[in-house]
Formats: structure tokens, C-alpha cells, sequence
């Protein structure tokens, strides 16, 4: 657990982390392999810290999106398989070295790499094909697999590890049509590229929402992103949050009367007001539009709304009225209030509130 002296920190909870794997892991049959995507820092939860966690609880391979972010991985002492989603042509000399697996969306990213490949004298490499099945992101359409195909049964520089494609709009029901026509052309695809290649690569479809939603196309593998952070498609699946953002209070103030923070937003109440300053601004993943009262943040088990504007690297809350000092510990987000709640008052998506939390603010890993 955090010590006393902690003061700004992102906590990971691997109890938490481990109920969302298992429930994950309950809708897949006991063959089906399980990639968890630690990109973006792991949505913003500590790539190498969330990767070890991942990789003791035994996920079957990991996800980048960039070859750097595979690269710090390797050099962390993570040793699962990891596929670089956005791997270019620009870095594969780190991805040969340090053992990386390229998503290849094209013939000209593939015939770079089987470039490179030749003058090391590689052969076999581990590559994973994207189709594009209506996204229109990147990938393979039906009209160039012949083309692939012939490529690849020419070139023994590579060997397919996988197929694979991704699904738009999983989480909405009203676009069940679309979602399962996306699965019929990613089959399809699938399996007229093993035909013509001759063996048989792994097939994985499924993200998060389409893990919980679509189960009976899980093919061999399955694609875990923010479900394993605690966020579910369903709105009667309860996930555990795994991130949790705390700071302590730096100082309080009773004030009879003034204004709070930059542009003087913030304005004391006729009858006085206790203010409490914390040290995270919108440098810190809180945003700007939170403030002014907009949000409110957990303190000694009561919300204290934020007063005035947030400010880079600090921000100010009305405590009045509740029992609290300098030192005692606010949750940003976690259980109370979620992630998603702030996500609602901003009108994004958890996503973005996962991933604005910065490299300076500490990763610290709760194991009980």
C-alpha cells in the first residue's frame, strides 16, 4: 500500500485487475488466447507496471500501438509476445531487435520489412494482417488479398502470426447489422488468406465490447482493451475500477469573503468558505472544464466541489463543512466518483480521462 509520504499518485489495483480479467476470461471457451492492449501508457495506467500485471495473471500476448511503446516493454523485462498495431516502416530495426510483432495494413509496409529482413537473413518473421472491414482506419480490403497472398507465398521472410480486424461500434446495439457484417467480411477474408497461404494463422475480431456482446465469434483470440480497466459495454456489468487518482490536501483556507484562482472565477460565499488547494491541474489530467463547480471530488468520504478555475498544476475545492486537513488524501477518480462520471460531465468517453493522466504523475500497484 502507498505510504504516509505519497503525495500525488495514480494507484493500480491488481485485486481489481484480476476481477475483470476473470470475468473476461469466463465469456471465452479455455482454448481462446487472451491479448491485453497496453498502449497509450497502458490508457494512461502505467504501461510496464499494468504489462507485469498482465503478464502474471497470464494474458497470452499484449498490444502497442507504436514500436517505442513496445520497445520500453522489452527493456522493462516483459516477455510476452507484443503486437505492434501502428508499427510504420520507420522503426523496424527495433522491431526485429527487440522481438516485436508488426501489424501489417498494406503491401508497401510489408514489402519494407521483408526488405530489411532479407539483408539480416531472417526468415519466418511473426507478422499479424489487418483487414479493413468497414472501419476505413487501415488495413487489407477484399480486392487486394490476391495480391497479399501471392506476396506472401513468395516471400518466407515472414510468417503470419495472425488476422485480424476491428470492430467501429460493438457497444451500440442500434448497429448490430453493421457489427455483424463486419464479422462475415472478417471471416471471409480470414479464411480465403489461410487457404491460399497454406496454414493456418490465429483470427481475432473482438474488442472489449464485442468480447461481452458478440462472444460466439471469438474465434482464437480475443482483443482486451478498456474492459480490463474497468469500464463495461453493459450497463448492468459492474467491472472494478483498476486506476485510482489521489493527491493530498496542500493547505486549507477559511476565507470571509474574496475570490478563488485565476480570472477570479471562484467566489466566497456571504457566509464564508473553507478552501482546500490540491496539488493536480489540468497538466494532471484534470480538466479545465471541471472547474468552477462543474465536478466535485471525493474528500474524507464527502464531495467537495471544485471552486474557481483549475490551474496548470493545482486546483482549489469548497470544504466547507467538511472534516478535513492539510495531508488528509481526495480521490480525482476511482470508485467515488468514477471515471465515467467525469467523462459525462465532460461529454467524452473514459478514455480520454484514463489517458490525459500524465508520466509524472506515480504508478503505484496495490496488491491487496
Amino acid at each position: 500500500m502507498p505510504g504516509e509520504n505519497d503525495f500525488s499518485r495514480l494507484e493500480l489495483s491488481l485485486p481489481a485487475a484480476r476481477r475483470n480479467y476473470r470475468y473476461f476470461r469466463s465469456l471465452l471457451r479455455p482454448s481462446t488466447k487472451l491479448l491485453v492492449l497496453v498502449k497509450a501508457n497502458a490508457y494512461g495506467h502505467g504501461a510496464v507496471e499494468f504489462a507485469s500485471m498482465m503478464q502474471e495473471e497470464g494474458a497470452d500476448y499484449l498490444a502497442v500501438a507504436l514500436p517505442v511503446e513496445g520497445v520500453e516493454l522489452r527493456r522493462a523485462g516483459v516477455s510476452l509476445p507484443v503486437l505492434v498495431l501502428t508499427a510504420g516502416t520507420d522503426f523496424f530495426p527495433e522491431i526485429i531487435d527487440y522481438r516485436l510483432e508488426p501489424g501489417i495494413p498494406n503491401l508497401y509496409t510489408l514489402e519494407a520489412l521483408c526488405a530489411q529482413l532479407r539483408e539480416r537473413g531472417i526468415k519466418g518473421f511473426p507478422v499479424h494482417i489487418k483487414l479493413d472491414t468497414g472501419m476505413h482506419r487501415l488495413g487489407f480490403v477484399p480486392e487486394e488479398l490476391p495480391a497479399l497472398a501471392e506476396f506472401l507465398a513468395a516471400h518466407d521472410e515472414v510468417r503470419v502470426r495472425s488476422v485480424y480486424s476491428h470492430l467501429a461500434v460493438a457497444e451500440d446495439p442500434s448497429e448490430d447489422e453493421f457489427t455483424l457484417g463486419q464479422i462475415n467480411l472478417f471471416r471471409e477474408g480470414a479464411e480465403r488468406l489461410t487457404e491460399a497461404i497454406g496454414y493456418k494463422p490465429l483470427m481475432h475480431v473482438l474488442n472489449s465490447a464485442g468480447i461481452e456482446r458478440f462472444p460466439q465469434y471469438q474465434f482464437d483470440m480475443v482483443r482486451l482493451g478498456i474492459g480490463i480497466y474497468g469500464i463495461s459495454a453493459l450497463p448492468d456489468v459492474h467491472l472494478s475500477p483498476v486506476a485510482s487518482l489521489k493527491v493530498k490536501i496542500l493547505q486549507i483556507k477559511t476565507l470571509s469573503e474574496g475570490t478563488i484562482g485565476y480570472g477570479r472565477h471562484g467566489k466566497v460565499a456571504p457566509g464564508g468558505s473553507r478552501i482546500a488547494t490540491i496539488p493536480v491541474g489540468y497538466a494532471d489530467g484534470v480538466n479545465r472544464h471541471l472547474g468552477c463547480g462543474r465536478a466535485s471530488f471525493s474528500v474524507c468520504g464527502h464531495r467537495a466541489p471544485t471552486i474557481g478555475n483549475i490551474c496548470m498544476d493545482m486546483c482549489m475545492l469548497d470544504v466547507t463543512g467538511i472534516p478535513c486537513e492539510p495531508g488528509d488524501t481526495v480521490t480525482i477518480f476511482g470508485a467515488d466518483p468514477t471515471v465515467g462520471e467525469l467523462a459525462s460531465l465532460l461529454g467524452t468517453i473514459p478514455y480520454e480521462i484514463l489517458t490525459s493522466v500524465p508520466r509524472r504523475i506515480e504508478r503505484i500497484i496495490v496488491r491487496k
